[in-house]
């Protein structure tokens, strides 16, 4: 039984090589773009059984199911196991077959999200949301196997920036349409509605998504593109490749500066919600709404950040994070200092927000390791650095939940809250993430 799942879960053996050159471009042809799709629409679905309890906070609160430090302990146990899931699921996804792999994480987390929404006690909020986290822990890496898997180092960069722009699609349905279906029928809703669509989702990407190239008869993707810009195809093997990722200290280097990056991410991401309705006056829908629509500028800071660093800079990253990186500091400098009452400035600030975590995921969180370290351990890479930003992401959840409950005023009966102590906490580690990335200044690919 154990042999059988492994077999299910594992890549498959190489076929002989296609000698048909029009047999092999139209295979090739046809999966890339299934492929493609498939890792955008179902990676971006990933997060809207994640993002749900973001939306929720509020109306749980308010219902008195759980307070501010509570609801932190939850999110922070997703990301704890989600940290852990991404370093050993990374390793794994070089080995996998990534069709079965990722629809089946997808399919489990679908069904975590229809049960949260069925309970009431704390403790099994917590265990729930952390078996969540190992589910969703499978969608990173895998997606970016892939992409090295099915196109060549010259495309890669602008591949992997509309890829990573996928998480922006998911927040931006999350946000808006969570925040819609919660404020008609409650919170429960919130969990239960992006549950039914992801079980439809996961059985698109099982019949969508593919096996490595070399299954199917096709030659690796740097032959069939004639791209060896990065070198040609490594013949070591994956287990030493691996080994050589852990020992790489840029990727230690960067996995810094991407973990301080994401607590800015989930800092807004997870609290976001709850600032802008009680710091500044919006609705549930309004603060919701404001939220997704900019996250679909966050989709476009990702998807040029690929291009602008292949097409202007020769696929050089440097740049680029340094513009990205100062714009997220000033973008949580203004979204604090602004009064309420001044949406268009909040828009602003969202957006600017949105445009700079969107290209600094693309450069930190995988892009620059991937470029100079070997291609067959790709997910070694994604595993590593994942580690090190959802822990801090995970710890953020708590600490900014206890900073936040801390704030807390009771006057007259109301309860309001300070972000004061939490922005500044938020603010230093977007400067600390800048000052990591700067050590990756001179890094060079590779295949």
């Amino acid at each position: 039984m154990l042999q059988a799942v492994i077999n299910f879960f594992k890549t498959g053996k190489d076929k002989p090589l296609l000698q048909d050159e029009q047999q092999i471009k139209k295979i090739y042809d046809s999966k890339r773009w299934k492929v493609y799709i498939s890792l955008i629409i179902g990676f971006g679905f990933f997060y809207t059984t994640r993002l749900s309890l973001s939306v929720a906070k509020k109306p749980m609160i308010d219902a008195g199911i759980l307070d501010a430090s509570q609801l932190g302990i939850i999110g922070s146990a997703l990301l704890y196991v989600y940290a852990i899931g991404k370093f050993v699921n990374g390793f794994l996804a070089d080995r996998a077959n990534i069709r079965n792999f990722m629809s089946m994480a997808l399919l489990f987390s679908a069904i975590v999200n229809l049960i949260f929404g069925t309970i009431n006690y704390f403790i099994f909020f917590v265990l729930l949301w952390a078996l969540n986290g190992w589910f969703q822990s499978i969608g990173s890496a895998p997606s970016v196997v892939s992409i090295c898997q099915w196109f060549s180092n010259k495309e890669r960069g602008t591949r992997y920036g509309i890829w990573a722009g996928a998480h922006n699609i998911g927040e931006g349905m999350t946000f808006v349409g969570t925040s819609f279906l919660i404020s008609l029928l409650g919170w429960r809703w919130g969990f239960w509605g992006p549950g039914i669509i992801c079980i439809f989702i996961s059985i698109g990407m099982f019949l969508t998504l593919a096996d490595r190239p070399q299954t199917y008869g096709l030659p690796h993707i740097a032959d069939y593109k004639n791209d060896y810009s990065a070198g040609r195809p490594t013949q070591e093997s994956i287990g030493k490749l691996q080994l050589q990722v852990l020992k790489s200290p840029i990727v230690w280097v960067l996995g810094f500066s991407s973990a301080l990056m994401y607590i800015c991410r989930y800092a807004i991401h997870s609290w976001g919600p709850l600032y802008l309705q009680e710091v500044k006056n919006y609705s549930i829908v309004e603060s919701g709404f404001l939220i997704g629509a900019n996250t679909v500028i966050g989709f476009a800071g990702a998807a040029s950040s690929g291009f602008i660093s292949d097409r202007l800079f020769n696929s050089r990253r440097n740049i680029p994070t340094l513009l990205y990186g100062l714009l997220l500091t000033g973008s949580l400098i203004l979204l604090y200092l602004i009064p309420p009452g001044h949406r268009l400035l909040d828009m602003l600030a969202l957006g600017c927000f949105e445009f700079s975590i969107g290209g600094l995921i693309v450069f930190l969180a995988g892009l620059i390791a991937v470029d100079v370290m070997p291609k067959k351990a790709a997910g070694a890479v994604k595993g590593l650095i994942g580690l090190f930003s959802y822990l801090a992401a995970a710890t953020q959840d708590w600490i900014s939940g206890f900073l936040i409950d801390a704030g807390k005023m009771i006057i007259n009966g109301d309860t309001s809250y300070n972000f004061k102590s939490v922005f500044y906490f938020w603010i230093g580690a977007s400067i600390l993430s800048l000052i990591f990335a700067a050590f990756a200044w001179n890094v060079k690919p590779t295949e």
